[in-house]
């Protein structure tokens, strides 16, 4: 393994690690945000709990343990595909940037959306 990547695998695993803890400790935060996003994937998909707060919990808790296991390097692939699969609904339902109502706020969720499709991309 090359010193960038021992280097570089913790610090882009570290957000998911983190932020995924906090979503999974209090959902409430993101859960209005995620209800649009959650009705249509738990009528579709059956592991996706119909409860927007159990969803949000349960995509958090794919974060925190798939942003931990990258970082530690065990199962990089299948972190990095688990943190992939998490972070489409989290960015289709967290950064709207298309309906946000000010210039402002538009341009801070548009950041968002495309820093997302980034991390996504790589």
């Amino acid at each position: 393994m090359t010193v960038l990547r021992a280097v570089a695998r913790p610090m882009l695993a570290s957000i998911f690690a983190i932020q995924g803890y906090d979503t999974m400790s209090n959902p409430e935060r993101v859960a209005a945000r995620a209800e649009r996003v959650v009705r249509p994937l738990a009528e579709g998909v059956p592991i996706v709990p119909d409860q927007t707060e159990e969803a949000v919990r349960l995509n958090g808790a794919i974060q925190f343990t798939a942003g931990s296991l990258l970082a530690l390097g065990i199962w990089p692939r299948l972190s990095a595909l688990a943190i992939a699969a998490t972070l489409v609904p989290t960015t289709v339902a967290g950064h709207r940037f298309w309906e946000a109502e000010n210039e402002q706020d538009r341009a801070q969720q548009r950041i968002q959306f495309l820093k997302n499709l980034a991390i996504f991309g790589g």
